[in-house]
């Protein structure tokens, strides 16, 4: 594994374990549920990629070395929020923010590690799968994360969510291809998380539509 494969993957795990653990805590969890909501995280979406594409048992339980980043990172972050736990620095508007940005910071390391991964390990060259298997890699974790949290998962809902990981998906497939693979995965990390970050700043989501629970016109069916 090259050391920007390392990178990715060590800056996902503890970025998301980060998230994970700071919304188990937003959700009054015990310590427990703090460290199990940070390793469902950091180690969720890898687990589903790995699922895809057939490789058993799955690379955290060969090696448990991005588990156990993630239950320091988990516990470490638990232990600061007690230290600090009356002080201001801890209002919710802080603690979102600190979430927003550790979740994008992840969301754009595991995309393109996810691809990269396959591409390293598998050989698989088919545009669709890598782009499908960057995506899940990169948003598997948060899903688990709101799952398990009790929260309508932010892929549905929140900020171009998973927009922003097949756009940083996207452009790592095309611009490898011209400026290698190096260049090409700051570049793509980048903009996923700065994408994320806009999104949330400025509160861009996609269209929906509201439909009003009208009861003098429902239909039984």
């Amino acid at each position: 594994m090259s050391i920007v494969m390392s990178i990715l993957d060590i800056l996902g795990t503890v970025a998301f374990s980060l998230s994970g653990a700071i919304e188990a805590m937003k959700k009054r969890m015990d310590m427990l549920g703090v460290l199990v909501l940070g390793l469902i995280t950091a180690v969720g979406g890898g687990i589903i990629r790995d699922i895809i594409i057939g490789r058993f048992p799955p690379t955290v339980f060969r090696s448990p070395n991005n588990a156990l980043i993630a239950i320091i990172t988990a516990l470490t972050a638990f232990l600061v929020a007690a230290i600090f736990n009356k002080k201001s620095i801890w209002k919710a508007g802080v603690l979102n923010w600190i979430l927003y940005i550790s979740d994008a910071i992840g969301l754009g390391a595991f995309t393109v590690h996810g691809i990269r991964f396959v591409e390293h390990n598998t050989g698989y060259t088919s545009f669709a799968l890598l782009l499908f298997v960057g995506v899940i890699t990169g948003v598997g974790g948060g899903i688990l994360r709101d799952i398990f949290a009790g929260n309508m998962p932010f892929i549905f809902r929140k900020h171009v969510y998973a927009t922003a990981s097949i756009a940083g998906a996207l452009c790592y497939l095309l611009l490898s291809k011209i400026a290698g693979t190096e260049i090409s995965t700051v570049v793509s990390v980048l903009l996923v998380v700065v994408i994320r970050i806009l999104a949330t700043k400025y509160e861009w989501n996609l269209p929906r539509v509201n439909l009003e629970d009208n009861k003098d016109n429902q239909e039984v069916i």
